[in-house]
């Protein structure tokens, strides 16, 4: 995931492309999903490593990444391409009947921030949208124009662990009683305003001080934590015993969701001496080696590779239902903006 500013990559250069065809360990017959299709970059990878018998579905929100699939691998016999949110990938046929592996590379594209219109990045005037798909749900501006301040607050705390979430909310409710927020310019410019200078401010190692914000209110708009959420379960149904997957993340909320989701179908909970003992646990994951990080020569020609994190495992010959994990009735493994207080955690101004 990147942050909301100007930090951009070459959309030809997909992150930890080498690892990620490692991981998924492609077989010429098998058949993958990408569920963030972006601009194709792994995507290409998995094609080239197919056979005639192979299969690709193609996933992906944004209906401009959708077009570029289209006109890119439209004429595969292979490729499948759907649009829509990879937490619905249980959805669809051609994925419930079984992959050999998954890929989710998780965050907003550099396409996305590249254009101004799509209102992601505050180093481009653009309307405040943040949607990745701009036919779906609120805009961050029509979400800011009504939401209470406690919502916001808690928002940017939750998703931006942003310590100045009160004082930026207050400031964004006092704004929008005279002027609605409506450009990216002017959020960055009101949350810069109202927050204290850091002791490396004017400095190349100080951030924007409306990056967390631009970040959070992005996460919520599009339900990024329970699209993973969903999607994590339904691509676990979905894989073949023997089949990957793989998951890159850019933000510590995502990579523990994931960190977590796999460690509960691999490893057995901890016992409890004064609680009676449950059914056997059956793992139905494997974790594939350690969190793998961006080689440094990636990193120095693609600076968006410094924070991504790739996890690998492997499903095993059992399913969820065996496992003895039950997701029907399971609480949220992702915290919601209500299940914080930013009020404690914020130095009051």
């Amino acid at each position: 995931m990147t942050d909301g500013g100007a930090e951009v990559r070459s959309a030809h250069l997909p992150v930890m492309f080498e690892q990620v065809m490692e991981g998924l360990r492609v077989v010429e017959d098998g058949t993958y999903l990408d569920g963030t299709f972006g601009r194709g970059g792994h995507a290409r990878g998995v094609l080239q490593r197919l056979g005639a018998g192979g299969r690709l579905l193609l996933m992906d929100k944004d209906p401009e990444a959708i077009a570029v699939a289209q006109r890119e691998f439209g004429g595969d016999a292979r490729v499948a391409i759907r649009r829509g949110s990879f937490g619905d990938l249980g959805g669809w046929d051609a994925a419930a009947a079984g992959v050999d592996g998954v890929l989710f590379d998780l965050g907003v594209s550099s396409p996305q921030l590249d254009v101004a219109d799509r209102g992601f990045s505050f180093g481009k005037d653009g309307p405040l949208d943040m949607r990745m798909d701009p036919e779906s749900g609120e805009s961050a501006a029509q979400w800011l124009a009504h939401a209470e301040e406690r919502e916001i607050a808690d928002v940017l705390w939750t998703y931006g662990e942003e310590r100045m979430s009160r004082r930026i909310a207050r400031a964004i409710v006092a704004r929008r009683a005279t002027q609605p927020l409506t450009r990216t310019t002017e959020l960055a410019e009101l949350i810069a305003s109202v927050m204290p200078r850091g002791k490396h401010a004017g400095s190349h190692r100080e951030i924007h001080p409306a990056t967390r914000s631009f970040q959070a209110i992005r996460i919520h708009v599009n339900r990024e934590l329970d699209d993973l959420e969903r999607g994590l379960d339904a691509a676990h149904d979905a894989l073949r015993p023997g089949g990957r997957l793989a998951v890159i993340s850019f933000h510590s909320l995502e990579d523990r969701i994931v960190k977590r989701f796999i460690a509960a179908r691999a490893k057995a909970p901890p016992g409890n001496r004064r609680l009676p003992e449950t059914t056997g646990f059956v793992p139905t994951l494997r974790a594939i080696g350690d969190a793998g990080k961006a080689r440094s020569d990636e990193v120095s020609g693609n600076p968006r590779a410094r924070s991504a994190v790739l996890r690998v495992a492997e499903k095993l010959g059992v399913g969820s239902r065996e496992s003895g994990i039950e997701k029907a009735g399971a609480p949220r493994r992702f915290p919601t903006p209500d299940s914080r207080f930013p009020a404690a955690a914020e130095l009051r101004p």
